[in-house]
């Protein structure tokens, strides 16, 4: 199967047009009058709480009113994202969300939502894939990695955040193309199969949230799937570097439920906006294994519908289940 090379993304979009103040005041009520809530579908500590949290800190304070933010995890993202597509649209709930939540997850059960119950917010980010391995391994590169699964099928185990999240269907991607046989073990968070990794018991991962781990040497860099060397960690070759090639669609982004006000929605968006172009931003998104990367409500719909369609098809081929 070929496939194309493409960055991760987490992302956030604006790009409804500018209200006059009285369209505004008319439209909303006020708004906002009291907290607003991101919902976040994944536990704490992980790769969607750090955006979460990064994007609420910086609009509340634009907005003038707090923003909470609510993890609700479980049943691989379905749960939370569930809860804030049946919320109020009234522009106090809102979904922080990355594509398996919203893209790939009513491809792999029956959920009680799809894509057509949000409205495209903001795409806040996109992220630098990061393959990682445990130390004292026999390999140190992901080429490395490669001959010695096919060396011992089904010997090496690799770690996900959950059964079609996009770290497992980068690693369905990328063991097809390269014809290795790896046993995939989901868990409920990135933090937890992290630490399973450090521990010894299990090989791999593919997930960005380990960034801080390889730079201190507690995990080894084995490939970065983006364009370019992660900033990070220069040393670390990239995918492409190594002889592969990744298509692979992921990102952030904000959603509000079906039917929130246009008005609350470009407003939203438009603070989001502004708190990606703030001068720190990019360096403190880099921590996080990841960069901004712009797309208002109409750009970002299609993403959404495009990437949709692209997993659908994945999932269906590949005969990949969530039980």
């Amino acid at each position: 199967m070929h496939l194309h090379r493409r960055r991760f993304c987490i992302a956030a979009s604006v790009g409804a047009p500018l209200l006059s103040h009285r369209a505004w005041s008319q439209g909303t009520r006020g708004w906002p009058h009291k907290p607003i809530h991101f919902v976040t579908p994944y536990p704490p500590a992980g790769l969607s709480d750090q955006i979460t949290r990064f994007a609420a800190e910086r609009i509340a304070k634009a907005l003038g009113q707090s923003i909470i933010v609510d993890n609700k995890p479980g049943a691989g993202a379905t749960l939370g994202t569930e809860y804030a597509a049946r919320a109020a649209p009234d522009g106090y709930t809102f979904l922080v969300a990355p594509t398996a939540a919203v893209a790939i997850a009513p491809w792999l059960r029956q959920v009680n939502f799809s894509a057509q119950d949000f409205i495209p917010v903001a795409k806040l980010a996109c992220g630098y894939g990061l393959i990682t391995g445990r130390k004292n391994e026999a390999f140190d590169d992901y080429r490395k990695f490669v001959a010695a699964a096919k060396a011992a099928p089904g010997k090496y185990t690799f770690a996900s955040n959950g059964v079609g999240t996009i770290v497992h269907l980068t690693g369905v991607l990328l063991h097809k193309q390269a014809g290795i046989d790896v046993l995939h073990v989901p868990y409920k968070g990135s933090m937890e199969s992290m630490m399973d990794l450090l521990g010894g018991r299990i090989d791999i991962m593919y997930d960005p949230v380990t960034l801080p781990r390889v730079k201190s040497g507690d995990l080894v860099g084995l490939a970065t799937s983006s364009a370019e060397r992660h900033p990070e960690i220069p040393d670390v070759p990239t995918l492409a570097e190594l002889g592969f090639n990744l298509d692979t669609r992921s990102w952030f982004g904000i959603f509000a439920p079906k039917g929130t006000p246009a008005e609350i929605v470009a407003r939203m968006g438009e603070e989001a906006g502004k708190a990606l172009r703030a001068p720190d931003v990019r360096q403190q998104l880099l921590m996080a294994s990841m960069y901004p990367d712009f797309e208002g409500p109409t750009a970002f719909a299609t993403r959404v519908r495009e990437d949709s369609a692209f997993f659908k098809a994945l999932i269906f081929r590949e005969g990949i289940g969530a039980d």
